[in-house]
């Protein structure tokens, strides 16, 4: 049907660097995922200009600013520019490995202090240094080895939760300052945050000094202009701030259509636990709280008493195993560090928060044992008599209450439209095994499925390989078997097989379970975030119920029952709109570490007087965060940027659909071109025994292969593109199109039908500020000299066509001064859009400097008013010794204006003399070049 000519088109076609709005495209052509205009349009904003430091993406929560950032980073990596580091929460670097391996074939390394130090051992003296995938890691990671991190130049550097660096200014910000330090070379970032003010606008300034230092002037200067709510002033930074925020909001987003949001409501299951699991939560407790125990690595003991007490809220089950493994280990001569908490498999992300620096002497072994070893004996014994306490439990409160709750949560979950499906959530491993048991006891047995980090028992490595045999030979079968044992499982869960899946933290990271609308927390986590992430497991766009959210409240534990009441009355989290928590969640986690004032409470409180002020202490520190401060500004700033949001949310759906549709065209044609044997139908096609589609969904549909040019290049789209491209130069030739063979109409090429000419084709490259411009030429003229639109001759080359022998020799010069016309046009469209990026950094740079001169100015002013003041001061004076001591102080004050108004000139000479380095800097950097290359050059014929 297509010919070699053809082929080399389309390939060409399918990989040009040109227009961000269609690089975008492509990469969403690629990914697994849908398209959402609001994300495409944020995509394209941290991309619009190659002399952009970077930009903050500021959409509402739920909106998908991960998709937005993984865009950007697929097109960077696209670029072939993959020193790309991405800097998040502790809690969330899993997550984001996940989401860029699973919806863009983007590999990331997860780098903290062992995998780092694993790296060091294989001879990667800077494992930050990593050309073949995406660094992630968190802040703190990033502080302590910023050396390590600014040795790398770094093409993007993204930042998630960037509101975490918004006091950079403050003196107390020295982590942030660290983390921006050690980033400041890079080329762009990208800063993530939904919630990016907080409470005054000199955080806008705090942020803007992350991405350019060149953005605003002092931070003097900045309080004076827009430290007051003046709406002049107020408007004058909106438009400052353009070119550096992007904000969409969900409202904006429902009024275009794109996204459904529905609603979460709660249920509340109450539970009394019995005399033995009371008796065993006391004096385990206390024991915990003992300031002098002798089990316990000091620099570990929080976070062993953490999750100790996570266990112990869990399930007495739990805390049997769990104390089994702590006596055995302090037998065996060895203090009491996080690897006996083998039971949470989220224990590294506390690591941050509850555990103390690595020394030499965090090595676990007991150096001083001896000399307490009367009081480590009498520790063990105590242990012993809680393990015999848990091991006499049979029955635990809580599981009881979660069988009585389950029906009617099921009900409700029905009534609301929602299917017979319940994920549940605990943090313990050995907790999960026992509501499996407990259920089973019930009417679940054989529907239940677990989901954790590892998934080694019997019934999930059953399902594993039932899942690999059913889908063999087919896309869903990654050949990670921790991508597969994870998506056999859902894949069970989602099936009419199963009604519950039982999740643990770790097993629940990256996976999305829209289709059930059900969510039980067995326990609670005291971190909100965390608490967040698990409902948005199922309450996420693409959710078409209503979701149930159940919790559990220990009515005999104040402390319990007041987490549950902050989570709930305080922090909103389990009822309202999807994403109702975002602006709470924000505040409070940049102002206070919930996890860890909860922790305190619970080591410190013992009656519950205690428990109750520290947590009415905790809800007033809360309350005082929530405080909306200048909410007047930061609607105005961030919400609102004169542009109608809707309309060109929609111009955009249509734009980037449009393009997408032609992309898979075309790629379905380069197909066409080079699989002789293949069946062809209009979305997809059969070859060698495979089903190969071009959309993501409709390949997971018919667990087919998905046929796109995705992030790392292989498979088979890439080998066809190679393979086209390998062919060149390609010989003059004719070229005869059959137009009646084509699917569709080309009106435009009707009156050329049973005309011939010449046509050219021509990729012209411009090169400036480190980015290529790429445009396919095609020139096509008849031999009667009318020459043809660069539309029309574009389509000619989508219709079939035969190669034919070449009779006469192609004389080219009829088509030269049509390419002199093309590359003038080029050239044109290029500049003018090099001037827009010129002028927006010219004029950013220009306000810079005028803030600077101003800050220097305001000094001199300042100087003049103290001088006025104290000649007024003077005239009123009526002895001559204070005469001249005011006289004195006078001339010292006018000393002071005179070398500060000579500092004044020197430092507004060196303020223009950097700006004009700048500016030259700009200049270089907008320096083009251009080159151009002939393709191929046929005769043609449109036949009918």
């Amino acid at each position: 049907m297509f010919t070699h000519y053809q082929s080399l088109y389309f390939a060409h076609w399918l990989t040009l660097a040109g227009r961000i709005e269609s690089q975008i495209s492509r990469a969403i052509a690629s990914a697994r995922v849908d398209m959402n205009p609001h994300q495409v349009e944020a995509a394209c904003f941290a991309l619009k200009s190659p002399l952009a430091r970077g930009v903050l993406l500021a959409d509402e929560v739920g909106l998908g600013k991960t998709i937005e950032a993984s865009l950007v980073m697929a097109q960077k990596w696209a670029e072939k520019k993959r020193h790309i580091l991405l800097v998040a929460p502790a809690s969330l670097r899993k997550q984001w490995s996940q989401e860029l391996a699973d919806k863009f074939e983007l590999p990331s390394i997860i780098l903290d202090a062992n995998v780092a130090r694993e790296q060091k051992k294989r001879g990667k003296p800077n494992p930050f240094s990593q050309n073949d995938q995406i660094v992630i890691c968190s802040y703190e990671f990033v502080a302590r080895q910023k050396a390590l991190v600014g040795e790398v130049r770094w093409h993007l550097v993204v930042f998630d939760e960037a509101h975490k660096l918004r006091n950079i200014y403050k003196s107390a910000g020295k982590r942030a300052k660290d983390v921006v330090e050690a980033t400041k070379h890079a080329e762009a970032k990208v800063l993530l945050s939904a919630t990016p003010l907080q409470n005054n606008l000199m955080e806008l300034y705090g942020l803007s000094q992350v991405i350019d230092e060149h953005f605003f002037g002092d931070e003097k200067t900045f309080r004076i202009l827009y430290g007051s709510a003046d709406k002049k002033r107020l408007a004058d930074l909106k438009e400052r701030i353009k070119p550096l925020c992007h904000r969409t909001l969900r409202k904006q987003v429902q009024q275009e259509g794109g996204i459904k949001f529905t609603n979460r409501y709660s249920l509340t299951q109450d539970f009394t636990p019995t005399e033995e699991e009371w008796d065993l939560y006391q004096k385990l407790s206390d024991y915990l709280a003992q300031p002098n125990n002798q089990a316990f690595n000091h620099k570990a003991k929080d976070l062993v008493a953490v999750g100790v007490r996570k266990i112990l809220a869990s399930s007495s089950f739990a805390v049997a195993d769990t104390l089994g493994g702590m006596i055995k280990r302090l037998e065996e001569k060895k203090l009491l560090e996080e690897d006996v908490l083998t039971d949470l498999e989220e224990v590294d992300d506390w690591a941050d928060t509850f555990k103390e620096e690595d020394g030499d002497d965090a090595q676990g072994v007991v150096d001083g044992l001896e000399m307490n070893s009367s009081a480590l004996a009498l520790e063990i014994d105590d242990l012993k008599k809680y393990q015999l306490l848990a091991r006499k439990i049979t029955k635990n409160a809580k599981g009881e209450a979660l069988v009585r709750v389950l029906e009617k949560a099921f009900a409700m979950t029905e009534a609301l439209g929602g299917k017979r499906k319940a994920v549940i959530f605990t943090e313990s491993c050995r907790t999960q095994q026992y509501i499996k048991n407990l259920l089973e006891e019930s009417a679940y047995k054989g529907r239940i499925v677990l989901l954790n980090g590892s998934n080694n028992d019997s019934d999930s490595v059953a399902t594993y390989n039932a899942w690999r045999v059913a889908n063999a030979g087919t896309a869903r079968i990654s050949g990670s078997k921790a991508a597969d044992m994870k998506a056999a499982l859902v894949s069970k869960f989602k099936s009419d097989e199963a009604d519950i899946l039982i999740s643990t933290e770790a097993g629940g990271e990256g996976i999305n379970l829209q289709f059930c609308s059900l969510l039980i927390n067995y326990d609670l986590p005291w971190n909100p975030q965390k608490v967040e992430q698990r409902i948005g497991r199922v309450h996420r766009y693409g959710q078409t119920h209503d979701v149930v959210v159940v919790n559990f409240v220990n009515r005999k534990n104040p402390a319990d029952e007041r987490v549950f009441l902050l989570l709930n009355e305080k922090l909103k989290l389990f009822e309202g709109v999807f994403g109702a928590s975002d602006e709470i969640l924000g505040a409070i986690e940049s102002n206070i570490d919930i996890e860890k004032r909860i922790y305190d409470i619970y080591k410190k409180c013992r009656t519950d007087e205690e428990i109750n002020y520290a947590f009415n202490q905790l809800q007033q520190d809360v309350d005082g965060v929530l405080a909306v401060k200048e909410e007047n500004a930061r609607q105005t700033l961030l919400n609102n940027f004169d542009r109608d949001v809707v309309a060109s949310l929609k111009s955009r759906r249509d734009n980037s659909q449009d393009f997408l549709d032609e992309y898979q065209h075309v790629l379905l044609d380069l197909a066409k071109a080079e699989l002789s044997g293949a069946s062809f139908r209009r979305n997809h096609f059969e070859w060698d025994g495979n089903r190969y589609d071009l959309s993501w969904d409709q390949a997971e549909k018919n667990a087919s292969d998905f046929f796109r040019l995705q992030s790392t290049e292989h498979l088979l789209a890439w080998d066809l593109l190679h393979k086209a491209k390998a062919r060149q130069p390609l010989p003059k030739a004719k070229l005869e199109f059959s137009y009646q063979q084509l699917e569709g109409h080309y009106t435009a090429l009707k009156p050329y039908i049973g005309q011939s000419g010449i046509l050219q084709l021509v990729k012209l490259t411009f090169k400036f500020a480190g980015t290529l411009e790429e445009h396919l030429l095609v020139l096509a003229v008849t031999d009667s000299g009318a020459l043809l639109a660069q539309d029309d001759a574009a389509h000619l080359l989508r219709i079939p066509a035969q190669v034919k022998a070449l009779n006469i020799p192609i004389d080219d010069a009829p088509l030269q001064p049509v390419f002199a016309a093309a590359l003038e046009t080029a050239q044109a469209q290029t500049t003018e859009q090099l001037t827009v990026y010129f002028e927006q950094e010219s004029t950013k740079l220009e306000r810079w400097a005028e803030d600077r001169r101003q800050a220097l100015k305001m000094t001199l002013d300042s100087l003049d008013e103290d001088i006025k003041a104290l000649k007024k001061a003077a005239r009123q004076l009526e002895s001559l010794t204070d005469k001249l001591a005011a006289k004195k102080q006078l001339k010292q004050k006018e000393r002071e204006r005179d070398e500060a108004f000579v500092e004044y000139n020197q430092s507004k000479q060196r303020i223009e003399q950097q700006e004009d380095e700048l500016l030259d800097e700009i200049y270089a950097k907008l320096e083009t070049t251009h080159e151009s290359e002939v393709l191929f050059t046929i005769r043609w014929t449109l036949n009918h």
